[in-house]
């Protein structure tokens, strides 16, 4: 098999992937989660029900996810492909902020998230994705550093810099200023803060 039948696959594979997740997200959106089966994804992707197995075989709330082993890796490479200089802090700070106004942005944004929070399904796969990505955010600080795998300053730093995605509320605009308030948070500590 040749390298660009190969690619082509892979694209394929993608566009599918893509067209399953878009289709679970509008329907759930539309109906609600408990009232879209498997079943009804595959016929609004055009695709058979196995095909839904094939490429999300975690289930029906994987669905939604479809990016998360993409986050994951992007949110790794922030911390160990930053600038030469650039502290571990600065870059998380920046990837945030620019998943938040990327997030935040997309027109589907609000109902999405408000399908997240109010789909106790959802909304614990989500946290799980993300203690997931955690444990690999966590494990790179730590590497980059020096540290032990279980150093608690990597980790704590790892499940601060994500929870900053669930504090974030608003538009673009706000979404940078609310994660550099995080951030310089983290930067200085709490102090004298309500002294």
């Amino acid at each position: 098999m040749t390298e660009h039948q190969i690619g082509r696959r892979e694209r394929k594979k993608a566009q599918t992937r893509k067209a399953l997740s878009d289709s679970a997200v509008r329907l759930f959106i539309e109906r609600g989660y408990d009232q879209v089966s498997l079943k009804d994804v595959a016929e609004a992707a055009d695709v058979a029900v196995s095909t839904v197995f094939k490429h999300f075989p975690a289930g029906k709330e994987a669905l939604i996810f479809d990016e998360d082993a993409d986050r994951e890796a992007a949110l790794v490479a922030a911390v160990r492909e930053r600038d030469a200089g650039q502290s571990i802090l600065d870059a998380l700070r920046d990837y945030l902020i620019a998943q938040g106004v990327e997030r935040t942005a997309h027109p589907d944004f609000a109902p999405f998230l408000a399908l997240v929070e109010s789909t106790p399904a959802l909304s614990d796969y989500a946290r799980r994705m993300w203690r997931r990505h955690e444990a690999s955010l966590a494990a790179a600080i730590a590497e980059e550093t020096g540290a032990s795998a279980d150093d608690i300053a990597s980790r704590a730093l790892a499940h601060y810099a994500i929870e900053a995605l669930f504090l974030v509320r608003g538009d673009g605009s706000s979404v940078e200023a609310q994660i550099n308030t995080v951030f310089d948070l983290l930067r200085r500590g709490w102090g004298d803060l309500g002294k």
